[in-house]
Order: structure tokens, then sequence, then C-alpha cells
């Protein structure tokens, strides 16, 4: 007598999309989204850097109140200033919006990432906005002064100190994004933006300070002095600046700081 044996039924799992297809579209949807609205975009990010290399670059030197080299020692600041502003712009700004106000950051949440890698995605789409700003002010200083110091060659290190001051810029969004109260987001950007905007060498050298050591203290601790005077040493070499050792190991520095800040902050908020 012969068993009839049930047959077996084999299941087959549910196909998850991988980690890196999974980051790679929500990455793609942000970029999608920021094609859209490019030129609301880049009037946002890029008008108040045009205005500040115009008056004090080209007005002011016109007018005879500063020097024709001025525009020299401005213009990597100027540069430094919209990839670091943008950076941290967008990335603190839409995070206290998705916590808060449109909980879109939940959807975010589902999707098969790790919840760091949902905030790293963050942090890398503030940086490509930041890169594009920083990108679209070369040809702007081109028209507006008429000149731009820049060769190919200067090309490869101004990328990484782009890159590196930008992440650094976005981190630091991530750290503003997850501590700061919805209702108190504009009072601590009316507080933080003025001292990075004066503290950060985008308007002098920082080794000329010397005579004003305090506020050459000050400005040491403003990690946008880094970016501006490693822009500094490749675009105008002749006027003094930090050596660029000493900026890539105090970004790295702030990077480790205000990333780690940030992460943490971000897995707080997200399981709160």
């Amino acid at each position: 007598m012969t068993a009839v044996g049930t047959p077996r039924t084999t299941s087959t799992p549910t196909t998850r999309p991988g980690v890196g297809r999974a980051f790679a579209a929500l990455l793609w949807r942000d970029v999608f989204v920021t094609g859209r609205e490019f030129v609301t975009f880049l009037l946002q990010v890029v008008l108040q850097p045009v205005f500040l290399l115009f008056v004090f670059g080209k007005v002011l030197t016109e007018l005879g109140f500063t020097s024709n080299t001025y525009a020299d020692v401005l213009l990597p600041g100027v540069v430094a200033l919209a990839a670091f502003l943008t950076a941290l712009q967008n990335t603190a700004f839409p995070l206290v919006i998705d916590f808060s106000f449109t909980k879109e950051i939940e959807d975010r949440l589902l999707a098969p990432l790790p919840t760091a890698l949902v905030a790293v995605e963050k942090i890398v789409f503030a940086t490509l906005r930041a890169l594009v700003a920083a990108l679209v002010m070369f040809p702007i200083s081109r028209w507006v002064l008429g000149s731009l110091p820049v060769t190919w060659s200067d090309v490869p290190l101004l990328a990484v100190f782009l890159v590196l001051g930008s992440l650094v810029g976005a981190a630091m969004g991530m750290v503003l994004g997850t501590v700061v109260k919805p209702n108190r987001i504009n009072v601590v950007f009316a507080v933080v933006l003025t001292p990075l905007l004066f503290t950060g060498s985008t308007q002098f050298p920082w080794p000329a300070l010397e005579s004003l050591r305090w506020f050459q203290v000050v400005c040491a601790v403003n990690p946008l002095t880094y970016v501006s005077e490693a822009l500094r040493a490749e675009m105008a070499p002749d006027v003094p600046h930090l050596p660029l050792a000493v900026c890539a190991l105090a970004l790295t520095g702030f990077l480790v700081v205000f990333g780690t800040l940030g992460l943490a902050g971000f897995r707080r908020r997200a399981l709160d």
C-alpha cells in the first residue's frame, strides 16, 4: 500500500529592492523635483551671493572705496558661502517641515533602508544642490567681475573642498533640523546665519586678523572659514591664506562631529 503524499508547497520569498536601489530612488525623486523648480531654486540660493559680489567686488571698486585686488579676496569667499549655506538650508528647513507639518518623513522611513541611510540621503541631496549653486557662481562671477581667476589645474582641489564644505554644511543643517523646534526655526536661523556669514572669512583672509586676535579665534570656530580659505588658496594664492592641509583637517573634524550629532538627532526624531 502506497501512501499518497501531500504535495509540498514551495513559497517564493518576496523580493525586496536592494538598499542601493532604494537609496538611488529616493535621491532621484528629490533631484527630479528640483529639476521642475530649478529657476526658483537658483533664485533662492544665488541671489544673496551675487549681490554681495556685485556690491563689494564691483560697485565699491568702481567708486574707489576698495582696491582692484579685493575681488580676488572676495570671490572665493562668495563661492564658499553659496555652497555652504545652500547645503545647510536645504537640509535644515525640509527636515523641520517633514518632521512637524507634512510628516513626509514617515513615507521615507517606510522605504527598505536603514534609518541612518535615510538621513544620509538628505545630506547627499543637499550637497548636490550646494554644488550646483557653487557651480553657477563661476559664470556669474565672470560676468560681474569681468574675469575669473580659475584654471583647469585648480578644478580638482576646488571640487574636493566644495564637496567637503557642502557635506559639513549639510551635516550642520541636519543638527539644526533635528534639534530646533518648528516654531523656533526662523529665530534660530536669524541668530545662526548672520554670525556664519560675517565670521566665515568670506570677505577677508583669516591670517590678516592677527591684530584682532579675539575675532580671529571666533572665526576659527566657524567651519565656513576653512572652506573660504581653501578656495582662496587655489583661486588667489598670492593672498594670505591657511594651508590646505589645515583646512582639510578642520573640515574633516567638523564633518565627523556634526555628522555624528546629526545622525543621532535624526534617529531620535524618527523613533519619536
